[in-house]
């Protein structure tokens, strides 16, 4: 049987996610991943420009994001546990919002007086409670609305790519403006909260109100032990995938927190155009995330993310070697960079899915919000570490963050060192993590036909007496 094929094991083949549906769903992640970009790129500048230390923002940032940690497994518990008329993932995705819209206008449009480091740790942290409901919601929605292996692959693929058009739409702001609004510009922030504040509410409302939940039989139990954690993480295909997806976060990752800096002042960019190579990075994922969708169904899942990961080492190091100031060079290996990385987040998080059903086969349980939480957890603390790490190290080589700073050449090159010297070792440690990875297309069809067995099993016992599905010893 070919990798991607699911047919034939028993059970009908679901029916594939129609466009509209996938389309009204990814919604959310437009705006989403726009704020991501301001938060995530240009948050640390901006605060560094309003007067704080590198190493107060090293200090706030890792702090938040480590008790961030904390918010989705916990948010997992009671969303796996969840059961409203509205469904089990939308109300999440109601409560947390405002909690994104007020910290985003408060963190872009701090008053007079206000920034602190305490004012980015607080306002941060309620992002962050916010970001943890409704990012966690949609990954385990995600996991009911496309069941099959291949169509899990297509959903999450095309719901990047519509991510990457906020991701896109918010860095072309300078010339959809003329240049009244640019990313990094302290002048600029307040219209781009504005921005931001507007189009969250408008995508949730096309989100929660055009997509479908499909809900199975619940079979958690009403109360929590932290052997359930352990349960699911020792299961070998998700220790494998919380694994490969601290290594693929880390790898990419040690960039952004540097990107600005690194484009800025060693290759010598103006802001303005810092952020239009950033187009070029996150806009290919609009052709890579599909892309790679389509070629995990013939190759599979694992196998294309280690294509991926190879890729991605060669299209860095001939971006390293690019000589500074050329801009369509660099463009040109910016996108290539962007496309090969796109893959990490679409099929690891597809991967995820599919680990679920076998995991909800084992251990006649649902644990769909607590296994994602794991690895949007690996991501926070992928960031965490980056972050904590680098930072210090470009205070100890004396790089000067400050808004028209002139750094001596031992900072530029120490910038540069940070930058360049970590994304490829790690991203082929965890394209490596998959040899010998066994849950593929045909393993996952047999999972899927003895799951619909024991859902017809379930529903005829809720029908002719009290249900006898209790929990099951993990399976060896």
């Amino acid at each position: 049987m070919a990798q991607g094929s699911t047919a034939g094991v028993g059970a009908p083949t679901p029916a594939r996610t129609s466009l509209p549906t996938v389309f009204a769903f990814g919604s959310m992640g437009v705006p989403l991943a726009a704020s991501a970009i301001v938060t995530g790129l240009y948050l640390q500048r901006f605060y560094a420009g309003l007067g704080l230390s590198l190493l107060a923002i090293a200090f706030a940032i890792p702090l938040v994001r480590l008790i961030d940690i904390v918010f989705d497994p916990l948010v997992s518990l009671a969303m796996d546990r969840t059961k409203t008329p509205i469904g089990r993932y939308r109300p999440w995705l109601l409560v947390g919002t405002p909690f994104i819209m007020l910290a985003t206008w408060k963190l872009l449009v701090p008053a007079a007086g206000e920034v602190s480091t305490g004012y980015l740790i607080l306002w941060s942290l309620v992002a962050a409670a916010g970001s943890s409901m409704v990012l966690l919601g949609l990954a385990a929605w995600t996991a009911k609305l496309a069941v099959s292996y291949d169509d899990r692959s297509r959903v999450y693929g095309w719901t990047t790519a519509l991510a990457v058009i906020g991701s896109v739409g918010i860095l072309l702001l300078p010339i959809f403006t003329h240049g009244k609004i640019v990313l990094g510009k302290a002048s600029s922030m307040p219209a781009i909260a504005l921005i931001l504040v507007i189009a969250i509410p408008i995508a949730l409302v096309i989100c929660t109100v055009f997509t479908p939940e499909r809900l199975g039989p619940t079979t958690v139990r009403p109360s929590f032990s932290f052997s359930d954690v352990w349960k699911v993480i020792s299961r070998p295909a998700m220790l494998r995938l919380v694994l490969a997806d601290l290594l693929l976060t880390l790898g990419p990752g040690t960039t952004a927190p540097l990107y600005v800096f690194f484009f800025h002042d060693a290759k010598g960019f103006s802001v303005a155009y810092v952020g239009f190579l950033l187009v070029f990075y996150i806009g290919a994922g609009l052709f890579g995330a599909p892309m790679w969708g389509r070629l995990s169904q013939r190759l599979g899942k694992h196998r294309t993310v280690q294509i991926a990961c190879v890729a991605y080492a060669i299209c860095q190091t001939i971006l390293m070697i690019t000589p500074k100031g050329l801009f369509l060079p660099t463009a040109i290996g910016m996108f290539a960079v962007g496309f090969c990385a796109s893959a990490f987040l679409v099929l690891i998080r597809a991967m995820v899915a599919d680990v679920t059903d076998d995991v909800r086969l084992q251990l006649k349980q649902d644990y769909t919000s607590l296994i994602f939480s794991m690895v949007t957890t690996t991501t926070k603390i992928g960031a965490t570490i980056t972050v904590a790490i680098v930072y210090p190290i470009l205070v100890a080589v004396g790089y000067n963050a400050k808004e028209g700073a002139v750094n001596t050449p031992h900072a530029i090159f120490g910038l540069e060192m940070c930058y360049l010297f970590a994304p490829i070792i790690l991203v082929w440690f965890g394209g490596a993590m998959f040899f010998g990875y066994k849950l593929d297309a045909a393993r996952h069809a047999e999972i899927r036909a003895a799951l619909a067995s024991h859902d017809e099993a379930a529903a005829l016992e809720s029908m002719t007496g009290p249900t006898a599905v209790t929990e099951a010893a993990p399976a060896e």
